[in-house]
This record gives structure tokens, C-alpha cells and sequence, in this order.
């Protein structure tokens, strides 16, 4: 196959939102408590959501439009759906990166600033680069951290395999199919490889890239774009996993709620397998990652929203890419934001685990909406889902579906 290196770019760009909270926090966690018992539905996780993810560059490269424009096509209910669920997440969303990200600082940066403090620092800092137009910057060399993360964690769990895999009977926990252990399980997958409203993004990120080198890939390069940023985030997952089972697993330690001195115990797994020389390199690496997909959120939601708010109500649409619809939007997240943050910031397992549970139960209704406008009239027949994909998309429906189903019923109704 033919393949022009114009159109990489939004594939990786998605890997770098995604990997995050869901690989630094939710597999090492995962691995720590159920060993390696959660890897085979960590895979099925990654293949269930596989193309409600893929309809995003799917869409746009076979429409020209974003996928915001096919949920207004579908009509304005899905448009009044889509802002709904993303004000129903967002906050809590951008709350969880931000607390993970000031935890990572206030530990490497200790006795400083307090985590709150941190936070507000962070999110600040984030207006600033966003305003003066640096983010672009940090976009190209979060490709590199990224890269230096993945070889990192591979060595990392070569390096642990050498140990030995010996926990301690005492100390170990086996996944069980109750309610406790599925809520967990939800929690971790919410985010696994990430929330769908990335495909969204992704849609955008499609679009901005063909403007901004003037060349239209075809969507088979769109796709294999894509492609390898979501088999390298699910990869890494596993890495993260396998860590935390390695290390943590049947140890007797667990992680702390507490973001500071979780950071503290995430950095400790590379280090105790690589050696001390390599806290600098995964201090910045985490640092960086963090910061990159806490800046990301910070900028894509107004970015989102404002096309969204235009094709809501046409009169206050506007060429500007960036106006005052979208400082409207960035206020509202910062303050949004910042309140979560007051009462949560210090309870970064908590905060996590609400975040990505709220993007777990909202995931069918907005993959579904992904498969009605990628196989809507204004898709050629030739680019829609072929056949397994289509399976494979009512597949991960019921799956997803039949869990969020069961666990509200559970939490609100029995328990």
C-alpha cells in the first residue's frame, strides 16, 4: 500500500491524549490488585470500543466533516445529546487528569506547593500556553516522550519478569464476577484506552490536518494512522498492568488514594527495575505525558464546544477559529474545574475512579450515535463499516450496555 507521510498525525495525537490517567493510574492499579487476571478483558475492552473510536477518522476522512456535524445531521436532538453528556462528564474528567498531574509535580517537587496549589498552577499555566499559541510545541515533542515512556515501561517489565513473579498467597486477590470487583472493573475500563468523546476530537484533528498541509489522505491512511496509535495505547496498557502485577501484586502494598504519594509508589515501579539512574528520565516522561494530555482536554473541550454552541444557534457562528464562544467555554471548565478539585484534589482514586465510571456509562449512547452518522446517506458505501465491523460495533452495545445496566441497578436500586 502507497502511503504519504502527510497523513500521520492525528493517530498519535490521539495516543497522546489517551495515554494518561487510564495507563498510568487505572492498569498499574489494576495489575497491583488482580494481578494478571484483568489483561484478557482489558483486551476485549480495547476490541469492543475499537470502532466507535475508528468512526471518528472514518467519517471525516470519507465526508470532509466533523463528527459534530454528523450528529447535527442526525438531527438537533443529537447535537442537545452530545452537549449534554459532555457537560455530564467534563468536569469531573478534567478534574481527575489535573489531580493526577498536580499529584505527579507536589511528589517530585516536594514540600513546595500543596497539590491544590499545583493543580490552579497547572490549569493557569495551561490558559497561557493555549493563549500564546505554544501548544503546538509541546504537541511535537510529546510524540518523543511518548516514545521514551513505551521503551521505558518494555524494559521495565523485562527487567521485573527477570525477578521472578512470586506473590505472596496471603496478600493476593483474585477478579471475581461481584459487584465490587465488576464496579472496579468498570472504573478501570471507563478510560480504557480512553473516553469516547476523543473520536470526536480525533474527527477535528482529521480535518485541521488535511488544512494544514493540503493533502487529503485517503481513508485507508487515515485509518492505518489511527490504527497504530490504538494497538500502541493498548499495548501500553498491558505494560502498565504488567507492572503493577510485577511489583505490587501480592507485596502486602498497595497504592495510595492520595495522588502525592501514588506518584511517589508509580515512579518507584521503574525505578526498582531499572535502577535510581532512571528517575530523572521517568519523572520527566510522566511529567511531560501528564502535562500534555491535561493541556490537551483543556484545549479540545472549548474547541469542541464552540462549533457545537455555532450549529445550535447559527446567528452567533463565527470564521474565527478561536472566539469568544470558546473563552466562554474555557471559563466555564476552569471554574467547573477548580470546584471539583477544592473537596477532591487529595483523593485522586476517588476522583479517577468517578470520572471514568461517569465515560463508561455514557460510552454506548455515544457509540452508538458514532455508528448512525457513519452509516448515514452522506457516507459513500464503499467507506462504511464493512460487515465485521458492524458486528463487532452491536457486539460492544450489548456488552457495554448490559454492564452499565447492571451496575446502576446495583448501585441505585439494591445496594
Amino acid at each position: 500500500m502507497r502511503f504519504n507521510i502527510k497523513s500521520l498525525g492525528p493517530g498519535l495525537l490521539w495516543a497522546g491524549a489517551a495515554i494518561g490517567v487510564s495507563h498510568l493510574v487505572q492498569s498499574s492499579r489494576a495489575g497491583a490488585i488482580y494481578g494478571f487476571d484483568l489483561v484478557g478483558i482489558i483486551l476485549l475492552i480495547n476490541l469492543f470500543k475499537y470502532p466507535f473510536f475508528e468512526f471518528g477518522p472514518r467519517y471525516a476522512a470519507s465526508t470532509g466533516e466533523s463528527l459534530l456535524q454528523g450528529y447535527n445531521r442526525l438531527g438537533k436532538w443529537g447535537l442537545v445529546l452530545y452537549v449534554l453528556l459532555t457537560l455530564g462528564t467534563m468536569f469531573t474528567l478534567q478534574a481527575a487528569i489535573t489531580a493526577v498531574t498536580a499529584g505527579l509535580f507536589s511528589n517530585i517537587f516536594a514540600g513546595s506547593f500543596t497539590p491544590f496549589t499545583w493543580a490552579l498552577i497547572i490549569l493557569i499555566t495551561g490558559i497561557v500556553i493555549i493563549t500564546v499559541g505554544k501548544f503546538s510545541f509541546l504537541d511535537k515533542i510529546i510524540k518523543f516522550i511518548i516514545t521514551l515512556l513505551a521503551i521505558s515501561t518494555l524494559v521495565a517489565v523485562v527487567s521485573a519478569i527477570t525477578k521472578g513473579f512470586n506473590p505472596d498467597p496471603e496478600f493476593t486477590r483474585s477478579f471475581e464476577w461481584n459487584f465490587t470487583d465488576i464496579a472496579l472493573l468498570i472504573a478501570f475500563a471507563g478510560w480504557m484506552p480512553s473516553a469516547i468523546d476523543i473520536s470526536v476530537w480525533h474527527s477535528l484533528w482529521t480535518i485541521a490536518k488535511k488544512k494544514e498541509t493540503g493533502y487529503t489522505p485517503k481513508l485507508r491512511e487515515s485509518l492505518f494512522d489511527f490504527n497504530v496509535g490504538y494497538i500502541g495505547t493498548a499495548l501500553l496498557s498491558i505494560g502498565f498492568l504488567s507492572l503493577g502485577a510485577l511489583v505490587m501484586y501480592g507485596s502486602g502494598e498497595q497504592f495510595s488514594d492520595n495522588g502525592t504519594q501514588f506518584s511517589g509508589q508509580l515512579i518507584n515501579l521503574f525505578t526498582s527495575n531499572l535502577g535510581s539512574w532512571a528517575y530523572i528520565l521517568i519523572a520527566i516522561a510522566a511529567l511531560t505525558t501528564m502535562s500534555s494530555t491535561t493541556l490537551t482536554c483543556l484545549d479540545a473541550y472549548p474547541r469542541v464546544l464552540k462549533p457545537t454552541t455555532e450549529l445550535l444557534i447559527p446567528k452567533v457562528t463565527s470564521r474565527k477559529e478561536w472566539n469568544w464562544l470558546s473563552w466562554m467555554w474555557l471559563g466555564i471548565l476552569f471554574v467547573g474545574t477548580i470546584v471539583i478539585l477544592k473537596f477532591f484534589v487529595t483523593a485522586m482514586s476517588f476522583l479517577v475512579d468517578l470520572a471514568t465510571t461517569l465515560s463508561f456509562l455514557t460510552a454506548p449512547i455515544l457509540g452508538y450515535m458514532n455508528y448512525k452518522v457513519v452509516t448515514g446517506s452522506n457516507v459513500k458505501q464503499e467507506d462504511r463499516p464493512k460487515l465485521w465491523l458492524r458486528v463487532l460495533t452491536w457486539a460492544g452495545l450489548v456488552v457495554l450496555s448490559g454492564f452499565g445496566i447492571y451496575y446502576i441497578i446495583w448501585k441505585f436500586f439494591i445496594l
